[in-house]
């Protein structure tokens, strides 16, 4: 067989599972950003949100819905294209013409991995940015007093007090999450309208019972001038509702990688385990991994039963084989967690076994 038929079998494949793959990450993302659009209309009417705003809500999310679904989606639609070809005698054809399983399966893949490159580009650009805004949108639906702003973080009015927090994270703590706040600034008022304290803190923590400046830099303004102080600890006697922050904070698994450094670097610099966020750094990070490795064991299915099966079969084992691979990778990684295991080794393994399990099969059966 001759390049030219090569590059024919190529895109045989190639367009046979971009249309199947297309359809189903249409389908899969527009139900789950249909099913959200719902449960924002019971939000309509709390603090001036509108319907407007729930759309807005939904379309600024779709991008991370996209990345979230494609995993999905490429397993599916890689079933659905090969078991059309096979279906139809293309993929007998192809083999009696002397193509191995693993060259079409490439083939397949490749495709794949095309796409994944633009999925995740959409994932560390505008589907955290979309998510800020969601997540600004909803602080304001939960708390009137509270928002975010655009770069500047936190923002929030405690009577004479504004508040400026410019990084909150996470942490868990006895299986809780807890806010944490960071670079704090707060500037307290006269009723007048002028300053009469400023704050600058390094972080501040909720103990269950109050708020605790760290690293507390104090300027106080009065008739004979400025007065500063500094403290290692100081307490904060803030209304600010640490349950209402937990919720406006975007998780782990929605911040870009570079994000997910960042406060993991923050929490280490402090002593204290990066938690969560290198759980969601390894998974953002090995994403290209797992996505192809994935599609390459759904591959034999193709090749096998689904020659006698309809579309019906072929959506069963592919969803079969995604909820099984959530759940293995989900076990893995709460293995890791509970037993020390490293977070790279943890979201590394379910990948290098099933990588294990496709070679085996095609190196079986060439």
């Amino acid at each position: 067989m001759g390049v030219f038929n090569i590059k024919r079998v190529d895109r045989l494949v190639a367009l046979s599972v971009l249309g199947s793959l297309l359809t189903v990450w249409l389908v899969l993302t527009g139900f789950d950003a249909v099913t959200q659009f719902l449960r924002q209309l019971g939000n309509v009417g709390k603090h001036g949100y509108t319907v407007t705003d729930a759309t807005v809500y939904v379309l600024v999310t779709f991008p991370r819905r996209a990345y979230e679904m494609f995993g999905n989606a490429a397993l599916i639609g890689g079933l659905l294209g090969l078991g059309g070809l096979a279906g139809s005698g293309e993929l007998t054809a192809l083999r009696a013409a002397g193509l191995s399983r693993l060259r079409i399966a490439g083939s397949a893949a490749g495709v794949v991995a095309v796409l994944i490159a633009g999925v995740v580009i959409l994932g560390e650009t505008v589907a955290p940015w979309g998510d800020q805004q969601a997540q600004a949108m909803q602080l304001r639906v939960r708390s009137g007093n509270l928002g975010l702003g655009d770069g500047s973080g936190l923002w929030a009015r405690d009577g004479n007090d504004i508040i400026n927090a410019r990084g909150t994270s996470l942490k868990e703590h006895d299986g809780v999450s807890e806010v944490q706040l960071s670079d704090v600034r707060v500037f307290t008022f006269t009723p007048d309208g002028r300053l009469k304290r400023f704050r600058l803190a390094q972080g501040a923590t909720h103990d269950g019972r109050q708020w605790i400046l760290h690293g507390v830099r104090s300027t106080t303004l009065d008739a004979q001038g400025t007065h500063s102080t500094t403290a290692a600890n100081e307490s904060w006697p803030s209304s600010l509702n640490p349950q209402v922050l937990a919720q406006s904070v975007v998780q782990p698994q929605y911040l870009s990688m570079r994000d997910l450094r960042r406060n993991m670097s923050y929490l280490e610099s402090n002593g204290e385990s990066p938690g969560s966020y290198a759980v969601a750094f390894w998974g953002r990070a090995l994403y290209p991994l797992n996505v192809l490795v994935l599609v390459l064991c759904a591959m034999p299915f193709a090749f096998g039963t689904l020659r006698s099966g309809g579309m019906g079969k072929r959506l069963f084992i592919g969803m079969l084989l995604a909820i099984g691979w959530y759940f293995m990778q989900q076990a893995m990684v709460n293995f890791g967690t509970v037993y020390g295991l490293p977070p790279l080794l943890a979201n590394l393994l379910p990948a290098v076994l099933l990588a294990c399990l496709a070679w085996t099969y095609f190196r079986r059966r060439v």
